[in-house]
């Protein structure tokens, strides 16, 4: 299963980003999506009856007070936490496996006490000298584990820059 994972597109789809999301199986947005009409554009790009997770970044007003501020989902057996800001992650982690984010328009990958932290960065617009950057986070099911690999996407306006694998791990399947 490969799972997309966007956030901070602050009204602009580039169309790596959409290429890249159109081929997941899953998508994700941890907020800042900044108006409908982006989203609609997000939404007409996915995979037929593709899951989307969504949450209510600092910039979605008005348009976006129905969107929660947190999701907790689960994906091909793996409990995701998702909320645009880290420093708004609940402290009842219990079972969680992901923790997904955004805010920072820096990409992030970090393993804390056995569980993924992943903040895929800006796509959007570039800000605070970063790149422009989405994730796409691939789980691979086998008989008793499932390998996990997160992988780094950098992109310009126009195309697809860098993809390198940027975390690896053999999990156990949950039970």
């Amino acid at each position: 299963m490969k799972i997309g994972i966007i956030s901070d597109t602050h009204g602009k789809l580039h169309p790596p980003v959409l290429e890249l999301t159109a081929s997941c199986d899953v998508v994700l947005h941890a907020g800042d999506v900044d108006n409908s009409q982006t989203l609609d554009q997000l939404w007409m790009h996915l995979k037929p009856n593709a899951p989307f997770y969504l949450v209510r970044g600092n910039n979605d007003r008005g348009w976006a007070e129905r969107i929660a501020k947190t999701q907790r989902f689960c994906q091909a057996g793996v409990s995701f936490f998702m909320v645009h800001d880290r420093k708004d992650v609940s402290w009842d982690l219990d079972g969680v496996q992901v923790v997904v984010f955004g805010h920072s328009h820096k990409f992030t990958v970090e393993e804390i006490d056995g569980r993924l932290w992943l903040n895929p960065g800006s796509c959007g617009r570039p800000r605070f000298g970063a790149p422009l950057t989405l994730a796409v986070l691939t789980i691979e099911d086998g008989v008793e584990n499932q390998e996990w690999t997160v992988e780094k996407i950098t992109i310009s306006n126009r195309y697809v820059e860098n993809r390198s694998i940027v975390w690896k791990k053999t999990q156990p399947k949950q039970k």
